[in-house]
């Protein structure tokens, strides 16, 4: 077996790299990923230079990691800028790093491809002496699941929590059920929220990626870019890749839109993969009450009951979900810092920072929106 990495994920076929990777998560999928790099939205120039990990037995891919060269620590959603400064406080440079993750995209899935347990513990050593071979500072894995996260932890790595917030569906069969389940509060907020919205002449459509037309996508894309300069930002991606990502064979991305005046208003881009919503961004042109909840968090609630999944996971933040019926899920990153000094001063802190994750958790868990204890499926 060799190790070697490439540059261009389309140097590498669909067919191998996909069968590495469990279908049900849409952003390992080659078409995810290599139309990030054929679109522009990672590349040097952005501060990601594509250096995936392959592992070949007989000439043949068994084994195969997304790993970027990483120039900044933005679009990663796991801050380690206080861990840079510290390392140049200790007269070594910090970027480029290794990333092994998945660009712009905080949901937790799989990191390693890999034939068997023998090839993803290969991959995670490999990983693990990446970070001492000298051209970077440090290896850092992001939102990996379970099955990733014990190679790693196999390999020394340092582990990190943090918390997201999603929805479960727990046998409500519709939404009358889910909204009964809530507290009376909750209950109550959730409605007047929704009532808001509706009052405003607001109704809701859903519609497949690859229905739209390339005028409904510059609407799509100007809905989308507007949110992003409100805050002063460059949005992550770029019309192209939202237009061939959704009409991409393997991804399923369903665009929520709000119509008022028959006009569409705003838009959330999900994807579905598995038992699984996923919602990552959202757009609108102009500030409606309530709206962003709806649009983003209950029309997706309404969309995993009537299509009969079981999880919606949408994205990072959370607090204000948590009101919401969201419960809070601890997530998982792994680091290795080459500079023994640095190590030993992040694995401290991440012992401390533990515990805090672990307390924040059993508060939300104690102070639930719900009427029973949300591991009870059993609504009363």
């Amino acid at each position: 077996m060799r190790f070697r990495h490439v540059q261009r994920l389309t140097d590498v076929t669909a067919a191998d790299w996909d069968a590495l990777f469990d279908p049900g998560y849409p952003f390992c999928r080659h078409a995810w990923l290599s139309q990030l790099e054929t679109h522009g939205c990672v590349a040097r120039d952005e501060g990601w230079e594509p250096r995936h990990l392959l592992l070949e037995h007989d000439g043949r891919v068994v084994g195969a990691a997304p790993l970027y060269l990483k120039h900044h620590s933005y679009g990663e959603f796991v801050f380690d800028f206080a861990w840079a400064d510290a390392s140049h406080r200790l007269g070594r440079r910090y970027y480029p790093k290794l990333l092994n993750a998945v660009p712009f995209v905080p949901a937790t899935g799989p990191r390693l491809g890999a034939r068997d347990p023998t090839v993803r513990t290969a991959l995670a050593q490999r990983l693990a002496e990446l970070s001492d071979a000298g051209e970077t500072s440090s290896v850092h894995v992001l939102f990996a699941d379970d099955t990733d996260a014990a190679s790693f932890l196999s390999q020394g790595l340092l582990e990190r929590n943090d918390l997201q917030f999603q929805w479960t569906d727990r046998g409500y069969g519709d939404m009358a059920g889910f909204v009964a389940s809530l507290s009376s509060d909750r209950r109550k907020k959730l409605l007047r929220e929704r009532r808001r919205v509706a009052e405003a002449g607001i109704a809701f459509e859903v519609v497949p990626a690859r229905a739209l037309t390339d005028a409904e996508w510059d609407h799509v894309y100007a809905l989308y870019v507007h949110t992003y300069h409100e805050r002063g930002q460059a949005p992550y991606f770029s019309r192209e890749f939202l237009i061939d990502a959704g009409r991409a064979d393997g991804l399923d991305m369903r665009l929520v839109f709000a119509v008022h005046d028959r006009r569409r208003v705003a838009v959330a881009i999900t994807l579905v993969g598995g038992d699984t919503l996923y919602g990552r961004h959202w757009g609108a042109d102009a500030h409606y009450h309530s709206l962003h909840f709806e649009c983003c968090y209950y029309q997706g609630i309404e969309l995993c009951l009537r299509e009969g999944l079981r999880r919606f996971d949408a994205g990072t933040q959370g607090a204000h979900k948590h009101g919401r019926g969201f419960e809070p899920v601890r997530t998982r990153s792994f680091h290795r810092l080459a500079d023994p000094r640095l190590h030993e001063a992040v694995a401290d802190y991440l012992v401390r920072e533990r515990r805090l994750v672990t307390a924040r958790e059993a508060e939300f868990m104690h102070h639930t929106a719900y009427r029973a204890h949300p591991s009870d499926a059993r609504r009363t």
